[in-house]
């Protein structure tokens, strides 16, 4: 069986690439940024840090496929790679620090590509966290210097710290009424948005989180993060993993509760 450590090793490598080129351009007063067919924004540093990531996966991973946010799909096979070069554009156009690299290997199975790496690098916020299967979760600043993470042991909704990204998508889908009921179950909410909650989640932070919609990119790296932290990752509709579309994810305890609330109150 894999173990996958030479591919978390080779992650770092590439995220180390992708720090170097988002953060030479975060803040930058010259900064171009275009808007896509789905109105999103997306700047010359996705594109470069995508392009690079790619670069490097051609030379020392060839017969890997690759699925990236900016780029699309390339190549077939049993092991593919899923990048999302920067998460949380908006933000890093801003000038907000609250955005990061995600890099994720999945493999196939006969549920679809499964994680079985994942990295999420927040050079502007000083953190990176990781995770290989059945390696356990970590954060740090290297491989050799890192802290295990493990999920919290909260167990009651009252108790628990609930982390979105915002109200409009759960509108637009009709959940508004559960999501707005379970906020007022909680003991706290707040709209971190984009990966932090999950990683939070992975750390024991926060006890719960999820987005109405998002792409495989957004969610790859952070599915197995959570889960080798201890917890769950899921779509609204339960399934486990990064392919509903959507996702929650929490310490494992309140997950029914949580998918309840934003599956079927409406």
């Amino acid at each position: 069986m894999a173990d996958h450590l030479d591919d978390l090793r080779f992650a770092h490598v590439l995220a180390d690439a992708a720090d170097a080129t988002t953060m030479a351009r975060f803040k930058a007063l010259d900064l171009k940024v275009e808007t896509k067919p789905d109105m999103t924004p997306v700047s010359e540093a996705d594109k470069a840090a995508e392009e690079l990531v790619r670069g490097h996966l051609q030379r020392s991973r060839p017969r890997d496929a690759i699925l990236g946010e900016e780029y699309g799909v390339e190549g077939t096979g049993p092991r593919r790679w899923v990048i999302d070069p920067i998460d949380g554009t908006k933000n890093y156009v801003r000038g907000v620090p609250v955005w990061a690299t995600l890099i994720s290997l999945t493999e196939a199975s006969e549920g679809g590509y499964q994680p079985v790496v994942g990295v999420v690098s927040a050079p502007a916020l000083g953190r990176r966290w990781w995770a290989a299967k059945d390696h356990g979760a970590f954060t740090g600043r290297s491989l050799t210097s890192a802290s295990r993470l493990s999920v919290s042991s909260v167990s009651r909704l009252s108790d628990a710290s609930f982390a979105y990204s915002s109200l409009s998508g759960w509108e637009d889908r009709g959940h508004l009424n559960g999501f707005l009921d379970l906020t007022r179950e909680v003991w706290r909410t707040r709209a971190y948005g984009d990966f932090w909650p999950y990683m939070m989640v992975a750390e024991g932070s926060v006890d719960i989180c999820a987005e109405p919609e998002l792409s495989l990119w957004d969610m790859a790296a952070n599915a197995i993060i959570v889960t080798e932290a201890g917890g769950s990752f899921t779509g609204l509709d339960g399934r486990p993993g990064p392919h509903s579309g959507n996702a929650a994810a929490s310490n494992g305890l309140l997950h029914d509760e949580l998918l309840g609330y934003l599956n079927e109150r409406y």
